[in-house]
């Protein structure tokens, strides 16, 4: 199962930051030590903490698939979508950009608990990686901690920030 997903609402000079190292291993330390301290004690409207339901939310959102490419835009986008900014297999980190957000922000806010429902039945029982975890709790939880990020999304959108998503593996 997937770990913790965290959204954060980034100006440019810190996506400016963020991309301007060359390995990897210099980007999630500035995400773990930089980002993530600072946001966490001084601007929890800022971030959008989404425990492990970032993996179900992805698939409800897209075609019930794990995958960076799948779904529509700009729903497709929450969370795997975007420019990825990290390439290893021990953490996750997409940029979505400050046009990208106000498409978001838009699309979330229209996704209702029947609508989202009809996206988490696509996940397939035959999905090796998630089957075990498909329940009407599941359902609830994913449904509980995206319905707790649509004001962070619109804040993001009206400041013009940059939107980051991350998970560690």
């Amino acid at each position: 199962m997937s770990c913790l997903g965290v959204l954060f609402s980034l100006d440019e000079k810190e996506v400016e930051k963020l991309k301007s190292y060359d390995a990897d291993s210099e980007r999630l330390e500035y995400l773990q030590h930089g980002i993530k301290e600072i946001y966490f004690e001084k601007f929890p409207d800022r971030i959008a903490e989404l425990d492990k339901s970032w993996d179900g939310l992805h698939r409800s959102l897209t075609d019930g698939k794990y995958g960076f490419n799948n779904g529509e835009f700009p729903l497709n986008h929450v969370i795997l979508g975007g420019e990825i900014l990290y390439n290893g297999n021990d953490y996750i980190m997409t940029l979505k950009r400050p046009k990208e957000v106000q498409e978001i922000a838009k699309a979330v806010k229209n996704i209702t608990k029947k609508v989202m429902k009809k996206g988490y039945e696509q996940i397939s029982a035959d999905d090796e990686d998630y089957a075990d975890f498909i329940s009407e709790e599941d359902f609830q939880y994913t449904w509980d901690w995206f319905s707790n990020s649509i004001v962070f999304w619109e804040l993001a959108a009206k400041e013009n920030r940059y939107v980051l998503f991350t998970a560690d593996q």
